[in-house]
């Protein structure tokens, strides 16, 4: 009713428009029109609303959003109860007074608690946002909600969170809010000035909400997933303006976009240059969480294997995404508007090429993205901009708030010494109780102790901290009952006494990285594709076969090294035989300092009339240092399927 009233002043579909509200309101009964009306006046209240806090100054900002939620209390206090028009299925019956507020973005939104009417469910958050044209949002949440129902059919799911929005007109609109998500931008805030600019930020913070080992796999098996679907749609469908306010986490692991007002590769330019330099948002740091710090390079494999799949399955619906689109040509959208914004996706689907070369097309995206300096330095621009533009007066309301609430969430209630770790005496098994009553257990040593000692005194240096139990302090009998008793009360002391110090980063950071299982079994986060328990190299291919032409697409290559056992710097040289190799040499590019690479490169041998009697030779090579080879009898091989082969004369 709400987009129909609207749409009143459309000039291609007017007529069509109004044909359809006579229709609905012919249709609608007493009930269902007495719901509209009511429906009607929210969004006129939330509208007045809006427009006083985003055109009052400053300092009086709060003031006015306090005195002018008095109209909403007034509104419900007359009609009890109303329909949510974000979600219709969802009943309202009042405001969460203390729990509303604003955002400090450009457009000031509000963020607005409703009361569930039903008393068993939970309050409702949304946000209100004046000045900006959501049907564009809505039109990029649908298609992304298109894409996900293709890869459920196909039995993929990509542990996507896609959100409601619904636009009230075309300057205006509701947003949902998704519970315990947080920007990226709050997360690198956090980890100080230079956050965006560290590699262990995002996998530090999952640490902090994830104490628990199971939790904490969960949490990166999801992030695995959701960060491979967004970076596909963000990338099909050119969504720029990317920074880190703009991309959300929850401690769950979720990662998602949010604000789409910015799409089909219309960037934002400064000074003539494009400020969205990356095909999609893909850092170091999330790669860094992906691969646990390095630890698991081959879960970086899986991870491209998994966006070149998703990506290939979008690509056998592109004309259902083109024909949505073309649609919605005439919606009087601003970055919609003519052919060209279709031909744009068509050319990012490559609905001409085949999967092999669509995987080494969007492989080549993956590594763009991951090298693209310019991300993160905007990400640090943005941290900077608004760490000026939060005062003291909105971050009372806002982000101290938010910033505390972290601070209770993380801290520690109490950690005692249960015993030794079973591995070895040397190591002292700690039971930490989290302030959610959640427990998680860790092991350290008595130097380790001492070092946090002294890290402590070094960052509070003007605080009195409790006297450490230091070794000479120990008497030559009995010291492990009294070291015991020493380093818990010692722990008592730090953990109840300064707030500063019992929620510092080397406390957390020492209690609560690292946490060990009371279990022997020890499990892989990632249970995707093949798992090799030996550590012999090998190079995975898939070779086809077609109307003279061999195609061979290099994937990835496990374990190789140099032979005096550093990291290569490694390529791929083949040779087709018997044929001179001058002729038949073709090479793959070099991947940097790595023992698993991923290339996803095709090479094409034409005029190849049949396989029996030709050799496939392949050598790795770093540089000029030969790494490892294999000869392939391509009569033998199985065409177009994943294979790994192993490399001999390669050190293992």
């Amino acid at each position: 009713m709400l987009l129909l009233k609207d749409a009143q002043n459309e000039a291609y579909f007017k007529s069509w428009y109004q044909k359809l509200l006579a229709a609905l309101q012919f249709c609608a009964g007493k009930a269902l029109s007495d719901e509209f009306a009511k429906e009607m006046k929210l969004i006129k209240i939330l509208g007045d609303i809006g427009g006083k806090v985003k055109s009052a100054s400053d300092p009086q900002r709060q003031e006015v959003l306090k005195k002018e939620i008095g109209r909403l209390e007034e509104f419900f206090q007359h009609i009890n109860t109303c329909h949510l028009p974000l979600n219709p299925a969802l009943c309202i019956k009042g405001i969460n007074r203390d729990a509303c507020s604003y955002f400090t973005s450009n457009a000031f939104p509000l963020k607005i608690t409703f009361i569930n009417a039903n008393p068993m469910g939970k309050n409702i958050s949304i946000i209100f946002k004046v000045g900006d044209d959501l049907r564009q949002d809505m039109l990029v949440l649908q298609i992304i909600q298109v894409m996900d129902n293709i890869w459920l059919q196909e039995g993929l799911d990509m542990q996507m969170i896609i959100y409601r929005c619904l636009a009230t007109g075309k300057d205006q609109g509701l947003v949902q809010m998704v519970p315990d998500a947080v920007t990226l931008a709050k997360i690198h805030r956090h980890s100080g000035l230079i956050g965006p600019l560290k590699e262990n930020t995002i996998k530090k913070w999952f640490s902090q909400h994830n104490h628990l080992k199971a939790d904490y796999e969960k949490a990166l098996k999801n992030f695995f997933y959701s960060c491979a679907g967004w970076c596909v749609v963000t990338f099909i469908l050119g969504v720029c303006d990317r920074h880190n306010d703009n991309i959300m986490l929850t401690k769950s692991g979720h990662m998602f976009h949010i604000d789409f007002g910015k799409f089909l590769g219309h960037a934002q330019t400064f000074g003539g240059i494009k400020r969205d330099r990356a095909p999609f948002i893909f850092t170091s740091e999330m790669e860094y969480f992906i691969t646990e710090g390095g630890k698991n390079p081959q879960h970086f494999q899986d991870f491209v294997e998994l966006c070149c799949r998703a990506y290939n399955i979008v690509r056998r619906h592109s004309r259902l995404l083109l024909n949505l689109l073309e649609m919605m040509i005439h919606a009087g959208l601003p970055e919609l508007n003519g052919i060209q914004d279709l031909k744009y996706v068509h050319n990012n689907l490559r609905p001409q090429d085949t999967d092999l070369e669509a995987t080494s097309y969007f492989t080549k995206k993956i590594k763009e993205s991951l090298e693209c300096f310019p991300v993160k330095l905007n990400n640090l621009i943005h941290t900077l901009a608004q760490m000026t533009a939060i005062s003291p007066a909105k971050s009372s309301h806002n982000v101290s708030q938010e910033s505390c609430m972290l601070h209770a969430s993380r801290s520690i209630q109490r950690a005692t010494i249960v015993g030794f770790s079973k591995k070895t005496s040397n190591l002292y098994l700690i039971q930490v109780m989290h302030s959610n009553s959640e427990t998680s257990f860790t092991e350290k040593s008595f130097d380790q102790f001492s070092k946090l000692h002294s890290q402590l005194q070094k960052q509070f240096a003007s605080l009195t901290l409790p006297e450490f139990p230091h070794w000479w302090h120990l008497p030559f009998t009995n010291s492990d009952h009294k070291r015991f008793r020493d380093l818990n009360h010692y722990m008592e002391q730090i953990l109840n006494g300064s707030y500063e110090v019992a929620n510092s980063d080397c406390i957390l950071s020492f209690f609560l990285s690292e946490p060990v299982q009371q279990t022997t079994e020890e499990s892989s986060p990632l249970d995707l594709g093949e798992k090799f328990p030996d550590n012999r190299p090998k190079v995975q291919l898939v070779i086809s076969y077609e109307d003279v032409k061999l195609t061979i697409l290099v994937k990835h290559m496990k374990n190789i090294h140099l032979p005096d056992g550093s990291t290569p710097s490694a390529h791929v040289e083949f040779y087709l035989l018997p044929y001179p190799s001058e002729v038949r040499r073709r090479k793959t590019k070099s991947v940097p300092k790595c023992t698993d690479p991923t290339y996803n490169e095709i090479v094409v041998y034409d005029e190849v009339t049949e396989l029996q009697g030709h050799v496939l030779m392949l050598i790795v090579k770093s540089k000029n240092t030969f790494v490892g080879a294999i000869n392939i009898q391509l009569c033998s091989v199985p065409l177009n399927e994943e294979k790994w082969y192993p490399l001999g004369n390669s050190i293992i």
